[in-house]
């Protein structure tokens, strides 16, 4: 290769330099000179092509710190742009010195910063997150994973990963993958969708669907086929939410209250226009009424509080309405027994809210989580004695109502 390589080299030095032996002589100084002066041109057009490559570099590198401080504070794509107005502004108004300031901005806009730039730069981060994050989990010997899946607003299952290991310093909870599940969401699909080594896996937590749950093809049946040693767990927040399911008289009063919440601001647009009017008038404490959903946990005791809290400017604007419907929900939050129980479920739905946030979290571990729930059940007696002495201490919007119907 090298004898090919030399012959070639003379070939060409031959055919298309035939003259420099003629013009430059061997051992001459005009032919070294002349070599001279090669080694230099060939010198400057090096570092020219290193500058260059190098400015191009670190504007790609600019822009991958740009595309990852976006993407931790969730914001769009197309921010990236805004993101280099912002930067060319501040250099105007900062740097006095026209050279600095147009060799500054000329940097800039050379940053790629477009919002297809930042998603292909958000993909490949993305990417290089996930490798690492597999490659750790290589090298641990066993790990724990935590499954939920749930549905988006475009009725897609998406399942959630997360996975708790240690890597050797710490130890460490990672949400691994999203992956969206099309069609049926059983224990077999979900079992194929999991790309880990499933014999080290020590510990299976899922929040308790039968697809997960199932004794022959659920999730934690079929994995425990393959990793005989693994542990299956319900979800201690899971439980804990199902233990605040309603159901006879206090069930209906909830859906009362959610009744009269979609009234106001579902019948119509110009309703609920109409309401947050009159809370702007009467200088309400809150500027509108909130909606619950079942997905989200906090909504139904953070809905409760805003009801009860605006008692008084419901009843006004319910008395203006003059549909025939509202009659109905007039009547029912005049009743003094369907407030004092919206009132009891506002207090006791902040008390499990506040349970619920002390069980999420990270480096929480099984002692902190039963330990919570423990203190909790000891609550539930002071509660109850506390509501059989008529003290109501830890009731406080239901002993505020009941101090305001003996005032009137």
């Amino acid at each position: 290769m090298k004898t090919v390589k030399d012959y070639n080299l003379r070939r060409h030095h031959a055919e298309k330099h035939q003259t420099f032996r003629t013009n430059f002589p061997e051992g001459s100084q005009e032919r070294a000179a002349k070599v001279q002066s090669l080694i230099a041109s060939y010198n400057r057009s090096s570092v020219t092509m290193v500058r260059s490559f190098t400015a191009q570099e670190r504007a790609t590198a600019a822009s991958l710190r740009v595309s990852w401080i976006l993407a931790k504070k969730k914001r769009p794509f197309t921010d990236s742009e805004t993101v280099k107005d912002c930067m060319l502004a501040i250099v105007d108004e900062v740097i006095n010195d026209d050279k600095m300031k147009t060799s500054v901005a000329s940097a800039i806009k050379k940053i790629p910063l477009s919002d297809t730039s930042n998603s292909r730069r958000v993909e490949i981060l993305a990417a290089d997150v996930y490798e690492t994050m597999l490659g750790d989990l290589r090298k641990a010997d066993t790990m724990s994973i935590a499954v939920d899946e749930s549905t988006d607003k475009t009725d897609t299952a998406q399942l959630c990963i997360y996975v708790s290991f240690f890597d050797g310093k710490c130890f460490r909870e990672e949400l691994l993958t999203l992956l969206p599940l099309e069609g049926h969401t059983t224990g077999n699909i979900v079992f194929g969708k999991i790309g880990l080594d499933m014999k080290r896996v020590c510990m299976l937590v899922t929040d308790g669907a039968p697809s997960m749950t199932g004794k022959v093809n659920g999730l934690a049946a079929r994995w425990s086929a393959v990793a005989p040693q693994l542990m299956s767990l319900h979800c201690i927040v899971h439980q804990a939410v199902l233990c605040a399911k309603l159901s006879g008289a206090l069930k209906t009063t909830m859906d009362s209250v959610m009744a009269t919440i979609n009234f106001i601001r579902s019948t119509s647009i110009l309703q609920h226009r109409l309401f947050r009017m009159l809370l702007s008038e009467m200088s309400a404490e809150h500027q509108d009424l909130l909606l619950h959903n079942d997905v989200r946990w906090l909504s139904k005791g953070k809905a409760l509080e805003r009801f009860c809290g605006l008692r008084e400017e419901i009843i006004t604007f319910l008395r203006s309405s003059k549909q025939k419907k509202a009659e109905t929900h007039l009547s029912r939050i005049l009743d003094d027994n369907f407030m004092a129980n919206a009132c009891f479920l506002s207090d006791i739905f902040k008390h499990l809210n506040d349970l619920n946030l002390g069980l999420q979290g990270r480096d929480k571990t099984v002692i902190d989580l039963v330990g919570q729930m423990r203190a909790f059940q000891v609550k539930l007696d002071l509660f109850a004695t506390d509501l059989s002495t008529g003290r109501r201490l830890h009731f406080p919007t239901l002993r505020k109502y009941i101090d305001f119907f003996f005032l009137h």
